[in-house]
């Protein structure tokens, strides 16, 4: 048969076949589905951390049939988290509940801004270089505070419930000018040194324990004395829009952050790993190990002791709309939990 023959009778045969395969590499690829996750410093993060580490997001998207990008974004203090939510900028916020508080306040009736689940719990800790503060009456004009981010983080909401539960609860804000916005690593390494106006710190793990094995430094009162028993003082929050638009992203990130939690229950010591090769921390891995396991703290998705906090904002008229119960800020996937 001649080369000719031979050509036309591919051609023939095969016309559809070549041109059915033909149209289908033409067709674009699928694009992967972005999600774009804010985080703060510290082991309050580590359920983030694991699923990162693990790619465990990503493993339950594929299982509902979503290809999920994920973006993880490092920004310091609920005010910072906010202004990327609510200008687009991220998908899903790490922030502390009373930053999720005012945002869920502000956004009220139209974006709706309400929490996915809490990162467990942790104290926080006020903490000191200066001998002569034992008590929030010892704080002068002449000593700074340094928080995430002033009058809106979860810490600057606890120093006002103490101040309040101290002075009175007109004095809610008696020592917001004390107050100075910092990261913590930056104030941990502020408060060691001890050469710069930042004397005191209310601080969140591990950065307060680290702290505190210095000489000199000691803690004045921490969030479970301030709210009277453990708290969840971290959330997980997003826009209505983005939970109904997003259904299998939003629930493939709830399927991953229970996982996560089962891995940091069930080999505390392999978190402590994760942590360290996620974030390049220089602490120890005993250190590390003994604060994820530390009988105060917990892993824990359901929101814990928050109620009290709400009902201090609103009496002080920090937010202006009244929730009755912890569901009315939290999106009702979790409503089944024994939360408050």
């Amino acid at each position: 048969m001649s080369r000719t023959l031979i050509s036309k009778s591919v051609t023939a045969s095969g016309l559809a076949t070549l041109l059915a395969v033909s149209l289908v590499s033409a067709s674009p690829a699928q694009a992967a589905e972005q999600l774009r996750i804010a985080e703060q410093f510290g082991i309050t993060y580590l359920l983030l951390h694991v699923a990162r580490d693990q790619g465990l997001i990503e493993k339950h998207g594929a299982e509902r049939g979503v290809d999920i990008d994920v973006e993880w974004l490092q920004l310091s203090g609920g005010a910072a988290v906010n202004d990327a939510l609510l200008s687009n900028s991220i998908d899903i916020a790490g922030a502390g509940v009373g930053p999720l508080l005012t945002v869920w306040d502000r956004t009220h009736g139209n974006l709706n801004v309400k929490g996915i689940a809490s990162l467990g719990e942790f104290p926080n800790f006020l903490i000191t270089n200066n001998p002569d503060i034992q008590t929030l009456e010892d704080i002068d004009d002449n000593d700074r505070i340094a928080v995430p981010a002033v009058g809106v983080s979860v810490q600057s909401r606890f120093l006002q419930k103490a101040v309040a539960d101290t002075f009175g609860q007109d004095q809610f804000d008696r020592l917001e000018g004390n107050t100075v916005a910092l990261p913590h690593p930056d104030a941990t390494a502020a408060l060691i040194s001890g050469g710069t106006e930042i004397n005191t710190h209310f601080s969140s793990i591990p950065f307060q324990y680290q702290a505190l094995q210095q000489e000199g430094i000691h803690k004045i009162t921490d969030s479970y004395e301030i709210l009277g028993g453990p708290v969840s003082p971290t959330v997980l929050y997003a826009t209505e829009d983005f939970r109904n638009e997003n259904p299998d992203i939003y629930a493939a990130f709830l399927d991953a952050l229970d996982e996560a939690r089962s891995v940091i229950e069930e080999d505390p010591r392999e978190a402590a790993n994760i942590y360290k090769r996620v974030t390049g921390t220089q602490l120890d891995i005993d250190f590390l190990e003994s604060i994820i396991t530390d009988e105060q703290v917990s892993f824990s998705l359901v929101p814990n002791n928050t109620f009290p906090l709400v009902e201090f904002l609103f009496d002080v008229g920090a937010i202006q709309n009244e929730p009755t119960s912890w569901q009315d800020y939290f999106f009702e996937d979790i409503h089944a939990w024994e939360g408050s």
